[in-house]
Order: C-alpha cells, then structure tokens, then sequence
C-alpha cells in the first residue's frame, strides 16, 4: 500500500488535510471515510481500516474535518451540516481528481454524517457506520452539565477525550434541524451497520435503530469485545477485512480479492506480515483461508488441510453424482465428511511405511435416494475413484522455484 497527502478546499474556501491510502495495482473502486467526533484521520482505527481496505484493492481518502487535525478552520465555527458539507467537498475532489466514491464509510458521528449525505453522493452504491449514533442529537449528550452556560453565553468550553473545545449554541441548534430517520429510510444504496456491543459512548440501541430505519439490503456485524474507537489493533483490523469483504459485491470482481490475479487453472496464495490469514486467487473465484486461534491465527477461513479435505469431499460428491446421472440411479443426494489426522505409522496395518507418520483421511458417504445394496456397494467403489483420491494415492510432485 501507498499513501499520498492531499489538500482540498471545503465550501468556505478553507483548506482540508487528507490522506489518500491507494492499492498496489490500479484500484477497482474508491472509498470516503468520516472520522469520529474530534477525530482525525490519523485515528489507528482508521488507518487500519484503510490500510485493509487499500489491501483488497479499493482506494480511500480519510480526511481531517473543519478545525481538526491539520485541516483549516475553527472547530467552534463547525457543526454536523458543515461536516456533511465537507464529505461533499471530499467526495468533489475524489470525482475531479480519481474517482467519485462507491463506498462510504464513517466511524461514530462520522458514520451519521454519510448516512445524511449519502443522499447526495450518486457515486455511492454502499455505506457503511461503525458505532455510529441513530440520531445527530446524540452527540449532545457529551455536553451535559454546559447546556446552561451555552444558554447564557452561546458558547461554553467542553472536555472532549482529554481536550477542551469550544463549542456554541449554534451547533446543538444544528443537531435539532437533522431528520436522518428519513434520509435513512430513502436510502436506496446498501448498508453495512458495525458497532460493539459494549460500546459505552455510543449504546447498541443505536444500532438496532438504524436498521430497523433502514431498507434492504441491509447487514449488521456485531463488534464482539470491541470499544468504541477499536483500539485494539485486532479489532481495527478485523473490521476493515469483514468491510472490505461485504464492498467486494458491489464493486468490480477484482476488488475484494487482494489484488491477486489467477489465470485458468492457476490458484495462488498470499499471506502478508500480520498473522495466517491468506487470500485466494482461482480463476474469478476468491477464498480466504486461515489457522485457528489456537495456534495464532485469527479462525476466519478453513485451514490448507482443510481446504485439501475439501477437495477431496466435493470430488468424490460429484463423481457419485456423474455415476448415477449415468447409470440413470434412483439418486437423490450424496453428503460426504472427510476428516484428516495424521497418525502413527505402526498404527496403520494397510500401509507400506512403517516409521514416522502419515496422512490419514476418513471418508463416510451418506447416500439419499431409493437404491438396492447392490447400488450402494457399487457407488462407494465408485468412489475411489474420484480425480482427487486417485491423485492422494498416486506418485505426486512439486516443483518449486521462485519468481
């Protein structure tokens, strides 16, 4: 992945700061992401979310909103209009820069602020809240014990996340205006709610609201064990994989697939630097495969033994199939469980080695239709003979060499 810095000026002329995170290869699409309220765009959440998406293929731009981070401005002088305003000053330099936006992305009251927008937004086909409140107005709350100094004086200084900021009137004024059950209701572009279920900033209600507002297609992805700024590294990074994961289908085909191409009759892998979890490339066909937790990996794909399982399961359920399509059998179904252990060579009584360990695969068929024994003796037979066993069984090697 590569990083540019960007500037770009919002409605009032001001200067936003912002990074532009971009895949290797040409990406397959392009993301906005909001931050949360008094965020910035260097917030870790964010930049691994966007370091996982840039991963998949999808370029985004995580900016700093009016008056924070590096962006120009007085914070004072903002409110949630000014932020919906400023995605749409983004999502402006996206289309006369790159791209207009296919995703949209936003963390807490950035994620309300894109669903306010997004009606705005032809570009986008997507959208996506993480921890986000079901009303603007709920950022209020964070005020609490200031409502009368802001009466008094149209202004009070509040402590935000350790930092006082200066906030007016005219901003909970603001909050009051917004309808974002309506702008939710006539969506029509996909939605993706995230949030943590022990959320303490931003309750799951909240959640629940947005979804029950929302039309189909709709999804919800619970955040187990997560705070509301994920920050916990694995966290970050769990949710920017399952986003770019649910984007892939309303994207071109190469964006979900790590940037990997496959000729026909070619699979290939890659794992990266930050655990086991390995993209899978075959033809215009992708897979994830992964370790357990227990042995360090993160449990979000089946294992290599898995997957050769797997081979070796369908192969032997579609030649069945082929078998009884043949002999016009009274079929119906075949369901075959594989499991796979390697076990000790002098336990094995049918096999040539006598030292060590080998592979052993246990195959039970389960056959549904109206057979006699005679079919059913024939098929398990047949069985053996499917391409994958048949290769397991053979003299089989692998050339390697480096590209």
């Amino acid at each position: 992945m590569q990083n540019q810095k960007v500037v770009f000026e919002n409605r009032r002329g001001q200067a936003l700061s912002g990074i532009l995170d971009l895949p290797v290869k040409e990406p397959a699409g392009y993301a906005l992401f909001a931050h949360c309220f008094t965020c910035s765009k260097n917030l870790k959440a964010a930049s691994n979310i966007a370091r996982a998406l840039a991963d998949a293929g999808i370029a985004v731009l995580r900016f700093d909103f009016t008056g924070l981070g590096q962006s120009k401005g007085e914070f004072s002088d903002t409110n949630f209009s000014s932020n919906v305003d400023d995605l749409l000053a983004a999502v402006s330099y996206l289309d006369r820069e790159h791209e207009a936006p296919a995703i949209l992305v936003g963390h807490s009251l950035g994620g309300t602020a894109v669903l306010q927008a997004a009606a705005e937004i032809e570009s986008a086909v997507a959208v996506v809240t993480i921890g986000s409140p079901s009303e603007p107005g709920h950022v209020a709350r964070m005020f609490t014990g200031s409502e009368e100094t802001l009466r008094d004086r149209g202004e009070a200084t509040v402590n935000l996340g350790g930092r006082p900021f200066l906030i007016k009137q005219q901003f909970l004024d603001d909050l009051e205006k917004q309808d974002l059950k309506a702008s939710i209701g006539s969506l029509r572009k996909a939605l993706l709610i995230m949030h943590a279920p022990l959320d303490d900033v931003v309750e799951i209600d909240n959640a629940s609201a947005l979804f029950m507002a929302a039309k189909h297609p709709k999804s919800f992805v619970s955040l187990d064990t997560a705070d509301h700024l994920l920050s916990r590294e694995v966290d970050s990074r769990y949710a920017g994989r399952l986003l770019a994961a649910w984007a892939s289908r309303y994207l071109p085909e190469s964006a979900a697939h790590d940037g990997l191409s496959a000729d026909s009759g070619v699979v290939v892998a890659r794992t990266k630097a930050d655990g086991f979890r390995t993209e899978l490339r075959m033809d215009s066909y992708g897979l994830v495969a992964d370790e357990p937790r227990s042995v360090g990996g993160t449990g979000l794909g089946p294992t290599p033994y898995d997957l050769l399982s797997a081979a070796l399961a369908t192969c032997t359920s579609m030649t069945l199939r082929m078998y009884a399509n043949h002999k016009k059998l009274n079929f119906e179904s075949a369901t075959v469980r594989v499991e796979h252990d390697k076990i000790h060579a002098k336990d094995c009584e049918d096999c040539e080695s006598n030292t060590g360990k080998i592979d052993e695969f246990r195959r039970t068929i389960s056959l549904e239709g109206d057979l006699t024994d005679t079919e059913r003796e024939r098929m398990l037979e047949i069985a053996d003979r499917c391409p994958v066993h048949r290769t397991l069984h053979s003299e089989t090697k692998v050339r390697s060499a480096l590209a």
